[in-house]
């Protein structure tokens, strides 16, 4: 998948917008989970088992939003039915967000990417980036709740390359750490000024 051909990324730009938080501050959030150098090397591992599983991992998670009216909600367009132009528009970005959590190293261009995403799902930026008429703000609720479920279905995918059972469960566990840690950071535009 090459980030030069989706629409929408804007990793490492100056499009993005600049995170309110410090490398300090993602230092002390990391050391809180705990999420370390090891972790960083499974995640690495598991981009490479993860490169050519990307498609199906999409269709199972874009499978499981479109079977919850509740979730397929958040891409409906003014008639009120799921629109199919805005869904193609953030599957690549999704798949690249894959590849960026095992490969990218967490510095300052990764912590600003992680708030962008933020406020592409708060009423902030939503809808703007692909230039839609959707509803205006993804409920924090169920990015919270997507946690468990982006977190739980990736184990097998993790499991089809023939890693013994301790790599496998290396690499679930920074993957989780990683999807904790990402989600924490995108929480930032629904919290009150001086609550974060």
């Amino acid at each position: 998948m090459s980030n030069k051909k989706i629409a929408g990324y804007t990793y490492g730009t100056e499009k993005v917008a600049k995170s309110p938080l410090s490398i300090d501050d993602l230092e002390l959030l990391k050391k809180a989970l705990p999420f370390t150098e090891e972790d960083g090397k499974y995640l690495r591992m598991a981009g490479k088992v993860l490169a050519d599983q990307i498609e199906d991992v999409l269709d199972l998670w874009s499978g499981f939003v479109a079977s919850n009216p509740h979730l397929v909600y958040y891409f409906t367009g003014q008639n009120g039915q799921p629109s199919a132009d805005y869904l193609a528009a953030v599957r690549p970005r999704f798949g690249q967000w894959i590849l960026d959590t095992c490969n990218r190293p967490y510095d300052q261009d990764w912590l600003n990417y992680q708030h962008e995403i933020g406020l592409r799902h708060h009423r902030t930026k939503k809808n703007k980036t692909d230039k839609v008429q959707s509803v205006p703000n993804i409920s924090h609720r169920y990015i919270v709740a997507f946690i468990y479920r982006i977190t739980t279905t990736m184990k097998p995918f993790l499991a089809k390359k023939g890693n013994s059972a301790d790599e496998v469960e290396k690499m679930h566990q920074a993957w989780f750490k990683s999807v904790d840690l990402q989600v924490a950071l995108w929480s930032y535009p629904y919290v009150k000024e001086g609550d974060f």
